[in-house]
């Protein structure tokens, strides 16, 4: 029906105000409500330039399904945010968006009041190892460029059961573009002779999710898109299923708990353990606390989620009951210890201890430690203090009677072993996760420390002084069941299988008959066929990556990166005799990595010196170019040797050699 003139403009006015309601999949709705259930982590990848106002949506479903207060959010990105997270700036922003009529004056931004109301934690990229430690409810990535496997291993174990890993794809328009982007690290990666970049890993890490069961690929008005047939087996979770919870104590953990009723401060702290093994290690932690010896050290190992730093916080509760009054506390962020203070305080309101009148926290002043709790000091029957202390000043550390070394494996070696001196030593560290990749700390530290409690004493008095004096009482503890989501998380096996970070359970078995080295012959491996996510080649895959985490302690996830999208980095492998009949995998007796180097220009090398440039790659052409002023040598081509790995168990053996 025609309006008059005069309402033309309240016409055009009304259906600016109409808003589109559309009715979500359900299989998005079904896959949220089963991850709380079952306390399972799942992975939403939203593709389009709108993804981001989906997370308002999403986050809205996770709060609607969790019993417990909003979840707190963790928001990565690159450099910049669509609102700034600084209250004035955000206002300034909407006010322009406002006058620009890309945002309704008359109705709140859903944006703006998201960010507003929750609780996020904004980090960039380059700044992610500072929210180790921590747990939130959702995580979301965004600027999927600058993305890195680091960045992955970092960002989502933080995320508890039933929490949402949500990843921005805002400037694509189909999921096959990925396998094309281009990624920041990249520019690393390319050399002078060497410029075509193949994204082996983006098109890995697609197909893996293909295969995750707890993964949905949406656009951004959430219409999931076809990628696998799991998405059709998306059902919701059966009372009985939702009912088996594992965030309760069993009947072994109630069993201990009633046992160390009577003895105290052992009891009250127990009883806020969450499982058997987090009980078993802060007993122990405990134990050694009581016997009050020098140079004593008890190690806790376990993969990312599983209690370690509530058990440690614990121990220090303890501690502080037991009258110690010199307490430190290193890692290497105090952003890392929030959990750790957070369950210090736990364990003193058990025993009742109150804040302000037995104990005081002080945070940090430091505008970029975001208030992060660097001392607690106590004051019920005399002075005690746990007090924060950077890893490398181990001089200020000279009257420690308890120091407690939380993600030892993300600290160097050298810095570590600085650290230890004539006190109590509570150490923890990651295995199977980001921070124990490196694998420092499993192969030499502990084996130093293993070695060290076990030194026998001579017939030489002089000597067994020495031996005492250098020696340190060893225990080891491990953590297996996990405690921020439950066991079986797909997403945890869909990282460790993407990132390769348990290849340190995957060493292959040697053959039954051990060839000579003058036998086995070497192979190229092509890196398309290895990276194409078939399920041979990634068992072979996991075979090399598990004689790299053997051999060598300096790992990190962004190697498996650099193996497959560097284009001047080649695989050979060493291999038993083939016999083609059994249709076996061949036993993987020796893994090289070579990068081919040289074949740089005159005038790219002259640039270089005039510049006193040095290009990425190409590590020995311009070493030697810029030591010895020479503009000839990079012209020159040859091959670097950047690993070499021979099987844990024949090492010395010849293969290597050969």
């Amino acid at each position: 029906r025609r309006l008059a003139p005069q309402y033309h403009s309240t016409r055009v006015f009304f259906l600016l105000r109409i808003r589109m309601r559309k009715k979500v999949d359900p299989r998005v709705r079904t896959l949220v409500e089963n991850g709380v259930a079952r306390r399972e982590r799942s992975l939403l990848v939203l593709i389009g330039d709108k993804a981001r106002d989906q997370v308002v949506n999403l986050h809205q479903m996770l709060s609607r399904t969790v019993v417990k207060a909003r979840p707190t959010v963790l928001w990565c990105y690159k450099k910049e945010l669509y609102l700034s997270s600084h209250k004035r700036k955000r206002l300034k922003q909407l006010k322009k968006l406002m006058q620009r009529g890309l945002v309704d004056p008359e109705q709140e931004d859903p944006f703006a009041v998201f960010m507003a109301s929750t609780q996020i934690r904004y980090c960039y990229y380059s700044e992610t190892q500072n929210v180790l430690g921590n747990t939130y409810g959702m995580c979301v990535l965004q600027d999927f460029e600058a993305i890195s496997p680091n960045l992955l291993a970092r960002t989502v174990e933080t995320v508890e059961g039933g929490g949402l890993i949500v990843l921005l794809l805002s400037d694509l328009n189909s999921l096959t573009q990925l396998y094309t982007l281009s990624m920041d690290v990249h520019s690393r990666l390319r050399t002078q002779s060497h410029q075509d970049v193949v994204g082996r890993f983006n098109e890995r890490m697609v197909l893996s999710m293909t295969h995750n069961p707890n993964c949905l690929l949406m656009d951004d008005e959430l219409n999931v898109l076809p990628t696998s047939t799991l998405m059709g087996k998306i059902r919701p979770t059966s009372s009985l299923a939702a009912a088996g919870d594992v965030g309760g104590k069993t009947e072994e953990l109630e069993e201990l708990c009633e046992t160390l009723a009577d003895t105290q401060p052992a009891g009250t702290l127990v009883s806020l353990c969450r499982t058997v093994d987090q009980a078993k290690s802060l007993i122990t932690f405990l134990d050694s606390a009581s016997e009050k010896t020098l140079r004593s050290t008890v190690a806790l190992t376990a993969s990312r989620g599983r209690g370690k730093s509530a058990a440690l916080g614990l121990a220090i509760s303890g501690a502080l009951a037991f009258g110690y009054s010199n307490i430190f506390v290193t890692s290497p962020s105090p952003e890392n210890l929030k959990t750790l203070f957070e369950f210090i305080v736990k364990g003193l309101d058990a025993m009742d201890y109150k804040e302000h009148i037995d104990y005081n926290l002080i945070e940090s002043t430091n505008p970029e430690l975001n208030k992060a709790i660097v001392r607690l000091d106590v004051f019920r029957q005399h002075r005690q203090t746990v007090q924060y202390v950077q890893p490398h000043h181990s001089s200020k550390i000279g009257q420690a009677e308890l120091l407690v070394i939380d993600e030892a494996a993300a600290i160097p070696l050298p810095v570590v072993r600085a650290l230890l001196g004539p006190y109590l030593v509570f150490l923890c560290s990651t295995v199977n996760g980001y921070e124990g990749t490196g694998r420092s700390l499993s192969l030499k530290l502990l084996k130093e420390l293993r070695g060290g409690s076990q030194k026998k004493g001579t017939d030489n008095p002089r000597q067994d002084a020495s031996i005492l004096a250098h020696s340190r009482n060893f225990r080891e503890i491990t953590l297996d069941e996990p405690i921020r989501y439950a066991a079986g998380d797909p997403m945890e096996a869909w990282l460790h299988e993407l990132l390769c970070l348990d290849a340190a359970d995957h060493v292959p078995p040697l053959p039954s008959r051990l060839p000579h080295p003058d036998e086995c012959e070497l192979f190229y491996v092509s890196k398309d066929t290895l990276f194409s996510y078939h399920k041979a080649t990634e068992k072979f895959l996991q075979q090399i990556m598990s004689l790299y985490v053997a051999s060598h302690y300096k790992n990190t996830p962004n190697d498996i990166l650099l193996m497959s999208d560097a284009p001047a980095h080649h695989l050979f492998v060493l291999l038993a005799p083939v016999d083609e009949n059994t249709g076996k995998l061949p036993d993987v007796l020796c893994v090289l990595q070579v990068a081919f180097e040289g074949q740089i220009s005159k005038n790219v090398s002259l640039a270089a010196l005039a510049k006193g440039k040095q290009y990425h790659g190409d590590l020995i052409p311009w070493t030697i170019s810029q030591h010895f002023q020479d503009s000839e040598f990079p012209k020159l081509s040859g091959a670097r040797i950047v690993r070499i790995a021979a099987h844990p168990d024949i090492t010395g053996g010849g293969y290597g050699s050969k």
